[in-house]
C-alpha cells in the first residue's frame, strides 16, 4: 500500500490536505494524524471493516478497546447513553484536552471499537489539525496510537512513518506533539471517577474539579479484560532491554560500571540534572522538569538501537503530577527494576 504524506503547519492548516485525508477515512481507510498527546491512527469508528484495518496495521490484539475521537461536545453526547454530573464537570474543565471519558455506549460505534464492552472511551483532542480533520470527517474516529503495537508511542510523524509506512493510507504530518504521553482515561460510569490510565491530566487536577478520584487497582494486573487502552498488554518497549534504577545518580553509575565490567554497552535516560552526572556509552537527557520528561520519553526510547547499546538504564521519577503517568509507561516498558 502506498502511504500518502501531507505536511501541514498547525498554525496555517492546508484545507485541501485535510479534505483529502478526511475523504480517505470516510471511504474506510486508515490515516494517522497528530493530537496534543501522541499521533493517532484513525478510521471511521462506525465502520467495522475500517476499524479492523487499524488492528491489522498495528498488530493490535482485538480485545484491546479503542478511543473514539470527536470534534465537539454534541458529537460526544451522540455516542453515549448518559453523561453523569461528574462527567459534565470533567468535560467543562478539561475538554478539548488530553482526557478520555469512559461512559455507557449507545451502539453508534462498531463493536470492535469497544471490544465487546458496554462502555466506550471518548475524547475531544486539543490540536488544531486534529480538530480540523474530525470536523471534515463529520463522524467519530477510532484512533489508538499510530505505532506498531508494543513499541513506544509516536510523538513525531517520522515515528509513524518508520512503523506504518506502507501499511496505512495516509499520514498527516504537523510536527511534534505536545504532551507526549497519552490521554488520561477516567471511568465515569460509577459514582466516583476512576483513573484507568494516568496521562496528560493529573490526578491532582481531577481532584481539584470533582473531589474524590480513585485509581483502578487493575492498573497493576494483567489477568483482567481491559476496560481501557493500555491496561493489559506490554507497551512502549524499546528495541533494547530497559532497566529502571531507583535512587541517586551514584546508584545508576554503579550499575553502569558493573555492566561495563561484563563488556556491555550501556545507554542511559535520565532527567537533565542526573544525566549530567553520569558516564555511559550513550546518555540522553530527558529534560529538567516532569512535563519535559513526559514530552521526550517516547522519542528517547526510540533513539536506542541494538547497534548502539546492549541495555538502557533509566532513573525513576516522583509519582506526583504527571510523574504518575511517566512511571506507568516506564514500568510497562521495563524488563528489570533495581531498587535502592
Amino acid at each position: 500500500m502506498e502511504t500518502k504524506r501531507w505536511i501541514i503547519h498547525r498554525d496555517e492548516i492546508d484545507d485541501n490536505a485535510i479534505q483529502e485525508a478526511a475523504a480517505l477515512m470516510r471511504n474506510g481507510e486508515t490515516v494517522a494524524f497528530p493530537t496534543e498527546t501522541v499521533y493517532g491512527l484513525g478510521a471511521d469508528a462506525t465502520n467495522e471493516a475500517a476499524v479492523a484495518r487499524i488492528f491489522e496495521a498495528k498488530g493490535r490484539p482485538g480485545d484491546n478497546p479503542l478511543i473514539a475521537h470527536v470534534a465537539s461536545l454534541p458529537q460526544l453526547r451522540s455516542l453515549v447513553g448518559t453523561l453523569p454530573p461528574v462527567a459534565e464537570q470533567l468535560v467543562d474543565a478539561f475538554t478539548p484536552g488530553p482526557i478520555t471519558l469512559v461512559l455507557p455506549e449507545k451502539g453508534i460505534c462498531a463493536r470492535n471499537v469497544t471490544a465487546g464492552l458496554s462502555t466506550i472511551g471518548v475524547r475531544i483532542p486539543d490540536h488544531p489539525v486534529a480538530q480540523a480533520l474530525l470536523e471534515a470527517c463529520n463522524t467519530p474516529i477510532a484512533a489508538p496510537s499510530a505505532n506498531v503495537s508494543g513499541k513506544p508511542s509516536p510523538t513525531t510523524a517520522d515515528h509513524v512513518w518508520s512503523d506504518l509506512h506502507g501499511k496505512i493510507a495516509g499520514l498527516v504530518d504537523a510536527g511534534p506533539t505536545g504532551v507526549g504521553l497519552e490521554s488520561t482515561v477516567v471511568d465515569c460510569t460509577q459514582g466516583i471517577p476512576v483513573i484507568l490510565r494516568p496521562g496528560g491530566i493529573t490526578k491532582e487536577q481531577l481532584q481539584a474539579v470533582c473531589g474524590t478520584v480513585m485509581v483502578d487497582p487493575a492498573l497493576a494486573s494483567t489477568g483482567e479484560k481491559p476496560k481501557a487502552p493500555g491496561m493489559k498488554y506490554t507497551h512502549y518497549a524499546p528495541e533494547v532491554p530497559l532497566w529502571l534504577v531507583a535512587g541517586p545518580p551514584e546508584n545508576i553509575q554503579a550499575v553502569i560500571d558493573a555492566e561495563h565490567k561484563q563488556q556491555k554497552r550501556v545507554g542511559v535516560m535520565a532527567g537533565t540534572d542526573t544525566a549530567n552526572k553520569l558516564q555511559a556509552d550513550k546518555v540522553t537527557p530527558l529534560g529538567a522538569t516532569l512535563p519535559e520528561v513526559a514530552a521526550n520519553i517516547y522519542d528517547a526510547l526510540r533513539l536506542f538501537k541494538h547497534a548502539d547499546v546492549d541495555v538502557i538504564l533509566c532513573e525513576t521519577f516522583p509519582e506526583t503530577s504527571i510523574g504518575q503517568a511517566i512511571m506507568n509507561r516506564l514500568r510497562k516498558a521495563a524488563t528489570n527494576y533495581i531498587s535502592e
